[in-house]
């Protein structure tokens, strides 16, 4: 934590690829939140929502891989609209990987947290300020979106990618014990001391990152709360989930299961 009477600055991570029409519309509601509605969260979401909205220090930093869809000319132009001080672009040349994408972005996030989400919109950034509120409570290490959790849900999904999307956790949760509901999502909210360690200690670079972050994390002893997020299939273009991601994962549990 910062020290007493430090306010709290926040980095967002977006990694991107082709997500020109996405970009926008995830950046604006990153400024404008609106509040949360759930039973769990209802006394608290004013005071919640305020102090994100109003009193929250942030910038956003967007990892282009060389989308060929004119992102990073997006980008500039919502760099422009909100300063150079609230978006850092921070491209590389091609596709490396999930992973060290964020390990890339990392290295340039002047927060002392950081928060990790999808570019397409599927992750409200309402949720931000329950993930706040959550990690104050007892200066939690990291707190983690959970979509199998609570009042947390899925939509937009057809039944197929949905049974594939819980059977990885449940197959995950059977060899790993993780102790968390949702080991695949992407929708995390770090101290940045404890995203520094867990990422240098993470061998994945791609579909099994998320996966393998939180495992290490658990094993390294760091504190970890859930938040329930309701999930929404991206507005444009296409996943980039497909059967070689869903091979990788297999694997990727197994090697963690030898290795930690």
């Amino acid at each position: 934590m910062a020290p007493t009477g430090t306010k709290n600055k926040y980095s967002v991570l977006l990694p991107t690829y082709n997500e020109r029409r996405n970009l926008p519309i995830t950046t604006f509601s990153l400024t404008r939140p609106s509040p949360r509605s759930s039973s769990t969260a209802r006394k608290s979401t004013r005071s919640a929502t305020n102090d994100y909205t109003s009193n929250l220090e942030w910038e956003l930093i967007i990892i282009d891989d060389g989308s060929p869809d004119g992102t990073q000319e997006v980008a500039q132009q919502l760099q422009k609209v909100y300063s150079s001080s609230r978006i850092q672009i921070r491209a590389r040349a091609g596709k490396l990987g999930l992973g060290t994408a964020y390990s890339h972005g990392l290295q340039f996030a002047t927060g002392n947290f950081v928060i990790i989400m999808d570019a397409d919109f599927s992750h409200h950034p309402k949720f931000i300020a329950d993930m706040i509120r959550v990690q104050k409570t007892k200066s939690y290490d990291i707190v983690t979106g959970t979509r199998y959790a609570g009042d947390g849900g899925v939509y937009g999904w057809d039944l197929k990618r949905k049974l594939v999307s819980r059977g990885a956790n449940l197959f995950a949760d059977t060899l790993l014990r993780p102790g968390v509901s949702d080991l695949t999502g992407s929708f995390r909210l770090y101290k940045k001391e404890v995203l520094q360690k867990v990422i240098k200690s993470t061998e994945s670079k791609g579909y099994t990152f998320q996966m393998e972050m939180m495992v290490r994390a658990k094993a390294m002893g760091f504190t970890v709360a859930e938040v329930p997020i309701s999930f929404v299939d991206r507005l444009y273009g296409e996943s980039k989930l497909g059967g070689d991601e869903i091979v990788e994962y297999a694997k990727g549990v197994f090697n963690l299961w030898l290795k930690v």
